[in-house]
């Protein structure tokens, strides 16, 4: 593994991050900053696997974080330059995802590569509330509302499927840190997969195939929807889902 290039020690400007640099990162195009927030789980049983891959410059990816399931808060790369996560990804109809995002990778063991929930874990109180400390700061310091925090299987649907079915965005939502399933729904009876594609379009998903973006959204507000198939109740929540994001303003 290559010897990651150093930054200054106080380049997360938190006590609580462990520095560990990583070689793979490069300035935002355009000097952009951040946006958005990704979030992603590693696919690997220990921080140590996923440190040790995330600062292999041969491997070519990274992320701004890693946070383990004990709670502990690794630094890879500062929050103003660019970290390799997000890969072939769009949102809001932008496409260069990591220019625009910061990457947070939570330990987790993932699904099985057959995409069964067999074996994928749940997300600890610990390592939660770490990532709840974590978005605190970043949406502070970038002035970002609750709808900048997205998962990798939003911004990739059929491509990734993480952080999961299993992370607990109700959670993130009821700390203003994030958006979950909402709780007013208004129910139609439609049941039109171009209605369907009309609101999640509007959410920000990008032009990916209808059963993809389908499972990207069951995955983060209809988890327990993930085995059935296409119904009314997708599009009345994605509409619902719209209207809350519209409610999420910028500090």
């Amino acid at each position: 593994m290559s010897q990651p290039t150093p930054f200054a020690a106080d380049a997360f400007a938190a006590p609580d991050v462990t520095l560990a640099p990583s070689p793979n990162r490069e300035a935002r195009l355009g000097g952009r900053a951040p946006d958005l927030v990704v979030l992603h789980y590693t696919g690997m049983r220990t921080a140590q696997e996923a440190l040790a891959r995330l600062r292999d410059a041969s491997a070519k990816v990274s992320s701004h974080y890693v946070i383990a399931q004990t709670g502990e808060v690794f630094g890879l790369v500062p929050e103003a330059e660019r970290a390799w996560h997000a890969g072939v990804s769009s949102w809001e109809g932008q496409e260069d995802v990591n220019s625009r995002a910061i990457g947070v990778e939570l330990v987790n063991p993932g699904h099985p590569w057959d995409g069964s929930p067999e074996g994928y874990a749940p997300f600890p109180d610990r390592q939660m509330t770490a990532l709840e400390r974590v978005l605190t700061r970043v949406l502070e310091q970038w002035r970002l509302p609750p709808s900048a925090v997205v998962a990798h299987s939003d911004v990739a649907p059929g491509r990734k499927i993480d952080p999961g079915e299993k992370f607990d965005w109700l959670r993130l939502a009821r700390s203003g840190l994030g958006l979950g399933p909402p709780h007013a729904i208004a129910r139609s009876g439609e049941c039109s997969w171009a209605s369907f594609r009309r609101a999640a379009t509007e959410f920000g998903y990008g032009d990916w195939a209808d059963e993809a973006v389908l499972d990207a959204f069951r995955r983060r507000f209809r988890p327990t929807a993930l085995a059935r198939a296409f119904e009314a109740d997708d599009i009345d929540v994605m509409r619902a889902v719209v209207r809350v994001k519209s409610q999420s303003k910028h500090i």
